[in-house]
């Protein structure tokens, strides 16, 4: 029996734990605000909220119910557009209205739910934040600029907001109804533990699976990752921080241990799909579709990263460069999944830079991606790991490269002599996403973009290129 509460309703369905969050919305609940656009989490016209009982309180975020498993609902309060009308508009809802930001309607109710979450954060806002949370909703009539000119608006409004308890806060300035007041006592008596029979698919948060199989999904014993808290969750035990299977992209970039290390990680991880996106896909998930672009497995495996793969009792761990053996195949036994990712603790005098290029800036699949970890002893590398996607089958951790720059000076000629190391080293095909030779072109300004930002005082761009 799945459990959680739609709006202000308690919900007890035994449809199929794999149908989509929104097929149930519209169809068994007859909620037809959500939209059903794309059905691939990029339009996001068909966000909606989800809170989740944590410490006492209930949290919430922004997701696309397109890929959202039924299952995934279990245990959570989820919020459509109907479950936040009142008698009079909110506050984000007569901002949409007041600077012209909608026109056909049908992506508003999208807009107005990502806003929304937005006001529901435990931080402070300002415009560039409020923009962010609606980077992964599309319109094709306003131009946007009317949709920015209102969540600017409504970053104002929100910066006197009490970030420490930001739900009543938003019921008091009837952002919000009432009811949402007692969802966390509702919310608290739902027994989350679900039982997993035989299975076919293990699913985290969805954002793959749900794309490429959704029909099979809906019909399909599966296992769903996205409830166990002991595969939840970053920390740092000595020397390593880690990181488990099932925490989602957001949350890794919102980690204050990550943070401490690599301090630029929400800046690269705005590269890195929609807010949506990152706030359902999982780590465990980006490393196993195993694609050649996946922007998770090119950042993590600069950073040196380990896994450690489970089945039943039995566990290993092998590094990430090791998982990946040829297109979409895995050094996975039958049986075994992801438990959790292990980081070593950067020491001092590290960089770390991570680039990517897509036919759009933001939230969209990489033509090519690149990352780069360096350790460095004075001015000479003590240690270096380089790697890249969209140039070979698999995400490459570019070996020959890194071993050449270990004991070099960080000078332009070392620079131009890597680069010549990483052409021999990837074999990129063309496709919709460009030439081989394109390819090739773009890793090369990417590498050269790492020097670049980490040591503009020693590397010169018109010496690379000369």
């Amino acid at each position: 029996m799945i459990t959680f509460i739609l709006n202000n309703k308690l919900i007890q369905t035994e449809n199929h734990k794999g149908t989509t969050l929104l097929d149930f919305i519209r169809y068994e609940e007859h909620l037809p605000g959500t939209k059903i656009g794309c059905r691939e989490g990029d339009c996001g016209a068909c966000t909606v909220l989800e809170g989740s009982f944590e410490n006492n309180k209930v949290r919430y975020k922004s997701i696309v119910s397109c890929l959202t498993p039924l299952g995934n609902a279990h245990g959570k309060h989820i919020v459509t557009i109907e479950g936040i009308n009142m008698k009079v508009l909110s506050p984000v809802q007569d901002a949409i209205v007041e600077h012209a930001g909608t026109q056909c309607g049908f992506c508003t109710p999208g807009f107005v739910m990502s806003l929304t979450g937005h006001g529901l954060t435990q931080e402070q806002s300002d415009k560039e934040k409020a923009i962010a949370a609606i980077s992964g909703n599309i319109c094709r009539c306003t131009g946007y600029k009317s949709i920015e000119k209102a969540a600017e608006s409504i970053s104002e409004l929100l910066k006197v907001k009490d970030i420490n308890d930001p739900v009543k806060w938003l019921v008091d300035n009837k952002y919000l109804p009432e009811y949402f007041i007692g969802i966390a006592n509702r919310l608290n008596k739902i027994d989350v533990n679900q039982e997993s029979s035989d299975i076919k698919y293990i699913i985290g948060g969805g954002t793959d699976l749900m794309v490429q199989k959704p029909e099979e999904i809906a019909e399909t014993d599966i296992s769903l990752f996205y409830h166990q808290n002991d595969l939840k969750g970053i920390e740092k035990n000595n020397d390593s921080i880690i990181i488990g299977a099932a925490t989602n992209a957001g949350e890794i970039m919102k980690s204050s241990v990550i943070q401490e290390y690599i301090p630029d990680i929400k800046s690269h991880f705005t590269l890195i799909s929609s807010e949506q996106i990152r706030n359902m896909g999982t780590i465990a998930g980006n490393f196993v579709n195993a694609s050649p672009i996946g922007d998770l497995s090119v950042f993590f495996l600069a950073l040196n990263a380990s896994i450690i793969l489970k089945e039943s009792n039995n566990t290993r761990k092998i590094p990430l460069k090791d998982f990946f053996l040829d297109y979409k195949k895995l050094n996975l036994n039958k049986g075994e999944y992801i438990n959790s990712v292990v980081l070593p603790v950067p020491t001092q005098n590290f960089f770390f830079n991570f680039e990517k290029v897509s036919k759009r800036t933001h939230l969209d699949i990489a033509s090519v991606n690149s990352a780069i970890y360096l350790k460095l002893n004075d001015d000479i590398i003590e240690h270096c790991s380089v790697s890249a996607g969209g140039v070979s089958a698999i995400p490459k951790y570019l070996s020959k490269t890194s071993e050449y720059l270990i004991g070099k000076k960080i000078t332009n000629g070392t620079v131009i002599k890597a680069n010549k190391i990483i052409q021999e080293e990837i074999s990129p095909i063309s496709d919709v996403r460009g030439t081989a030779d394109y390819k090739r072109l773009l890793l090369r300004q990417l590498f050269f973009a790492h020097f670049i930002k980490l040591f503009p005082k020693s590397i010169s761009l018109n010496e690379l290129l000369s």
